[in-house]
C-alpha cells in the first residue's frame, strides 16, 4: 500500500508527468487501453491549462477567472490520476504474484465497482468492459468532488463563459495523428455525467475500433512527447515562444486553419512555463456506486462515430482570435 501511493504521488506532480505515467504503462501493458484513452483525453486537459496563459484567453478572461479555471481542470486532473493509477499498479503486482489482489482496492479508497470490474476481467479479459468501466468510475467518482463542488459551481461553472464553452474550445478532445491530422469528439454539456460518460465510449470507439488509426495515433504519442503546447500537434500554427510584438494587435492572421501570409504564430506556451506545480488536498472520501443501473453503460454499441474535428476545431479557433481582437480593442477603447 505504502509502495502503491509513493509511486502515484510521485508521478502525480503535474499534467505532464500524469500524461507520461498513462502512456508507459498503456506501452507496457496494451490489454488496459483506458491507460491510452487516458493519456490522449490528458493531452487535451494539459492544452486547455496552457490554454489559459496563451495568445487567446488571456484577453478574453480575466486573471482571476483564469486562474479559477487552472484550479478546476488541475484537481480533476490530479483526482482522476491517483484514482486509477493504483489501480493500474496492483493490477501489475496481480499479474507479477499471479493472484489477484483487487480486495486491496478498499483500502485504496477506490469504489466497489471497480473491485467487481477487475475481478471480472482477471477471469475474462474483456477489455471493452474494464475501459469502459473505467470511464464509468472516473466520470462518477468527479462527480461530487469536482463538477458538483460549490466553490467550483460558483466560480468555474456558473460563469458565462463556462457556458459559452463550445466557443472557447475546452469541449473539444482531439487526437492528433500522422501529420498534423486530427481526429476526435465535441462534448457539450460539460455538467451532465451522463453525457460526459456517453464522450467516452464515443472516444474509445473512435480510438479503438480501427486498428490502423490507432497505431497511427500511438505512433504519434511516442515520437510527440507531452509538453501542454499546442504546439506538438500544430507547429506551423502554435509556437511555445511568444514571436509577436508586446502590445501589438495584429490583424487576422486565421483562415482556414492557416497562417496568412507573413503573419506570426500564435502563442501556446509549454505547462511548465505557464502554471506551478500545486500542492492538492487530500481526495475526499466516499463510495460514488449507489446505483446498480450504471452497468447499463456497459453495453457495447456498435453507433457509426464520425471522428472528423478539424473543420470544427478550425472554426473554433477563427472565433476566437476574432473575440480576442475585440475583446482588445474594447479594452482599449474604455
Amino acid at each position: 500500500m505504502e509502495k502503491i501511493r509513493t509511486m502515484t504521488a510521485e508521478h502525480n506532480l503535474n499534467n505532464v508527468t500524469r500524461t507520461k505515467a498513462y502512456l508507459d504503462f498503456y506501452l507496457h501493458h496494451p490489454e488496459i487501453q483506458w491507460a491510452f484513452l487516458g493519456h490522449m483525453v490528458s493531452r487535451n486537459g494539459g492544452w486547455n491549462m496552457t490554454d489559459l496563459k496563451g495568445e487567446f484567453l488571456t484577453r478574453l478572461l480575466s486573471k482571476k477567472e483564469r486562474n479559477s479555471f487552472f484550479n478546476f481542470l488541475e484537481r480533476g486532473n490530479w483526482l482522476i490520476f491517483q484514482d486509477v493509477y493504483p489501480q493500474f499498479i496492483l493490477y501489475k503486482e496481480s499479474l507479477k504474484q499471479k493472484k489477484p489482489l483487487f480486495y486491496l482496492l478498499s483500502y485504496l479508497n477506490i469504489s466497489t465497482f471497480m473491485e467487481t470490474i477487475w475481478n471480472h476481467f482477471w477471469r475474462n479479459q474483456d477489455t471493452y468492459i474494464l475501459c469502459i468501466a473505467l470511464v464509468i468510475n472516473e466520470q462518477s467518482y468527479l462527480e461530487k468532488r469536482v463538477v458538483q463542488h460549490p466553490v467550483y459551481q460558483k466560480e468555474v461553472l456558473n460563469k458565462i463563459e463556462f457556458m459559452l464553452q463550445d466557443w472557447l474550445s475546452f469541449n473539444h478532445i482531439l487526437f492528433p495523428y500522422a501529420d498534423g491530422e486530427l481526429a476526435g469528439q465535441t462534448l457539450h454539456q460539460f455538467e451532465s455525467v451522463n453525457e460526459r460518460i456517453l464522450l467516452g465510449k464515443r472516444l474509445y470507439s473512435v480510438l479503438f475500433k480501427n486498428k490502423d488509426f490507432l497505431r497511427g495515433v500511438v505512433e504519434w504519442a511516442k515520437s510527440h512527447p507531452h509538453t501542454g503546447s499546442r504546439k506538438d500537434y500544430w507547429p506551423h500554427l502554435f509556437n511555445n515562444i511568444k514571436e509577436g510584438l508586446p502590445g501589438f494587435t495584429y490583424p487576422i492572421r486565421l483562415k482556414a486553419c492557416q497562417l496568412r501570409k507573413g503573419a506570426k504564430r500564435f502563442y501556446s506556451p509549454r505547462l511548465e512555463n505557464a502554471w506551478k506545480n500545486v500542492s492538492q488536498m487530500e481526495a475526499e472520501k466516499g463510495d460514488w456506486f449507489d446505483d446498480w443501473r450504471v452497468v447499463d453503460y456497459l453495453v457495447e454499441e456498435n453507433e457509426q462515430i464520425n471522428e472528423e474535428i478539424r473543420n470544427e476545431y478550425c472554426k473554433t479557433l477563427e472565433r476566437l482570435e476574432v473575440a480576442a481582437l475585440a475583446k482588445k480593442t474594447i479594452n482599449f477603447l474604455e
